[in-house]
């Protein structure tokens, strides 16, 4: 019979999925019949090296209707900066058009600066077809052997060709191209009668309605992709079998020797005086300082693993099949929402465990200790989008959503979850008894402090996903489309395997040198690989993008600052629990007075 745990756990899951496909994606599954029309939406222009510095479709001076029309948009498609108005290009089905006129308009000065600085920017427009996304430049720059910006060509494309492939009555693909013939030179401020036309050609296509999707993860299964991802397996895994190789061949026999040891000196003499880490097995279980903080983060790092996890099988079935419009921030804001129970439960529990007065202030802190600082980020980096005019900036009313989410969902859930771990009155369970005074730690090497051990604990999980990151950040912050979830969920798997085995050794080594504090030592090792995964952001930004200016540099670093944030609180946790299980099974297994 399956626990209450597996149940809640698998109707969550059911939950979210029909929450993300029900309320995000519209599924298009419409068929048309001849001459009917198709929706065609535009959505956003922007750079190209820059993606989240995007603005309306109609910020810039293009061929537009008295009243634009919005599309009606779920949350986690505004979250995701998408807003979808109708195009000014009519895609009746199965109709073909040649040369037909949009409309001719009159650039001004201001027009014309307004599209060139665009063009120097290579800003491309987005649009979605019957729910396919498309993409195109809406010029070119020409420089010739010209090195100069000031002496280049700027040119605007004024005719736009749509080919679209159908299948009976349904549409299956749709691409975009310009006529390189039709420009308007953009390279003088002066004013521009311009007439701007598209063009529609239809072919039919056997490829069938369910696999309409394929073309745009094909990138991803590329033969060459594929051999590089599991280039990053075999490296992971090479990693985590040397790994733990040091562990079974050295460290267990050091224990085995350990035990031995002190077997043997129980029986030679009572008397004689105890050394390594058996010497502090009245410390080892001494809790830790600042304990409502450390309860704390061990809650919200629970939660966040409950978030991944719910995410990967999220991803493992299906549901974020490439350009499923905000599916992700949808998954991200529910399931948050909906698992912060389990920081409550947790931090409250753990908290009583190590004889908290004030479980109330700790259950205050634990849903202000990740919440806290992605708010404040928010805040400013909203503000930078707001004086941008870009699609970042959420509209008030997506704000008020989210704070009802939080003041209806979150907080009472994490409320109901701290009661119930005050409630539970699980007691913490060491082998030893702690004595009264704590024994001073000997003084150490400069290597075998906290700084130079986290650096040592963070490098060997990094090393094992450093590759897969950058598809992943190629993704995130360019248009490479991932979707390789197995591989992903594999190196996944391996990051927490290597972080709880070095945890597990640095702990080890640490009692081992006579020195106690190692609650808040095995959570920091854990974490750490999070400031070097935040390390990699700047080469990544310096060396392997383009991006620039300060709205884009801003919404990176800050954005990618809360990531790595959230990655230090769930591998602190992982650390921590690996090596709370190591420590209490070493010293249950010797005989402590």
């Amino acid at each position: 019979m399956a626990s209450p745990a597996a149940v809640a756990a698998s109707a969550l899951l059911l939950l979210v999925a029909c929450a993300v496909s029900g309320v995000v994606s519209d599924g298009s599954d419409h068929r048309y019949k001849a001459g009917e029309p198709v929706p065609l939406y535009a959505n956003k222009v922007g750079p190209f090296h820059n993606p989240s510095e995007t603005y309306r479709y109609f910020d810039l001076p293009f061929c537009s209707p008295e009243k634009v029309k919005e599309k009606s948009e779920a949350l986690g498609e505004v979250l995701n900066g998408d807003r979808l108005v109708d195009a000014p290009y009519k895609l009746d089905f199965r109709v073909d058009y040649d040369s037909k006129p949009v409309c001719s308009k009159k650039l001004t000065k201001e027009d014309v600066i307004k599209f060139r600085n665009a063009v120097a920017k290579d800003y491309y427009f987005q649009m979605y077809y019957d729910d396919l996304p498309l993409w195109g430049f809406i010029g070119k720059v020409e420089k010739g052997d010209k090195a100069e910006p000031s002496e280049w060509k700027y040119y605007l494309y004024r005719h736009i060709i749509f080919d679209i492939l159908y299948n009976n009555d349904r549409v299956i693909e749709i691409n975009v191209h310009t006529d390189q013939s039709a420009l308007v030179d953009l390279t003088e401020d002066n004013e521009a009668d311009v007439q701007f036309h598209y063009s529609v050609k239809w072919k039919e296509t056997p490829t069938p309605f369910e696999k309409r999707m394929e073309k745009y993860s094909s990138s991803s299964n590329l033969p060459h992709h594929l051999e590089v991802h599991w280039f990053s397996i075999i490296n992971s895994c090479v990693t985590v079998l040397l790994l733990t190789g040091f562990l079974a061949t050295i460290l267990m026999r050091v224990l085995k020797n350990d035990f031995v040891k002190y077997a043997h000196d129980e029986e030679a003499a009572d008397d004689q005086e105890e050394s390594g880490w058996k010497y502090i097995h009245g410390d080892v279980f001494r809790f830790p300082k600042n304990k409502s903080l450390f309860s704390a983060a061990l809650g919200t790092g629970t939660q966040l693993f409950a978030l991944t996890t719910f995410i990967f099988l999220l991803a493992l079935v299906g549901v974020f099949y490439p350009y499923n419009r905000g599916a992700l921030f949808t998954a991200l804001v529910v399931i948050y929402a909906l698992t912060s129970g389990i920081a409550g439960y947790i931090a409250t529990s753990f908290y009583c465990q190590l004889e908290g007065a004030n479980w109330v202030r700790n259950l205050l802190l634990t849903g202000c200790l990740f919440c806290g600082p992605l708010f404040l980020t928010f805040c400013f980096l909203n503000t930078v989008a707001i004086a941008y005019s870009a699609t970042a900036a959420l509209p008030f009313g997506t704000i008020c959503v989210i704070v009802l989410i939080w003041t209806l969902v979150t907080f009472p859930l994490l409320v109901l979850g701290g009661i119930a771990g005050k409630n539970s009155k699980i007691e913490f369970q060491a082998p030893c008894r702690t004595t009264k005074y704590p024994r001073e730690i000997p003084p150490l090497p400069w290597y075998r402090r906290t700084i130079p051990q986290m650096a040592m604990a963070g490098f060997l999980p990094f090393s094992a996903i450093y590759i897969e990151l950058y598809y992943i950040f190629a993704s995130v912050w360019g248009h490479r489309i991932y979707t390789i979830y197995s591989i992903l969920f594999i190196v996944f798997i391996i990051l927490l395997i290597v972080t709880a085995f070095i945890t597990v050794a640095l702990t080890y080594f640490q009692l081992a040198a006579e020195d106690h504090e190692w609650w808040w030592r095995s959570f920091l090792c854990g974490g750490s690989t999070g400031f070097f995964v935040y390390g990699y952001c700047l080469y990544y930004y310096y060396a392997r993008s383009d991006m620039s200016g300060f709205m884009q540099t801003s919404f990176f670093f800050g954005y990618m600052a809360c990531i790595c944030y959230a990655f230090f609180l769930m591998l602190g946790m992982i650390g921590f629990r690996a090596a709370l299980f190591f420590v209490h099974h070493m010293y249950k297994s010797i005989k402590c007075e």
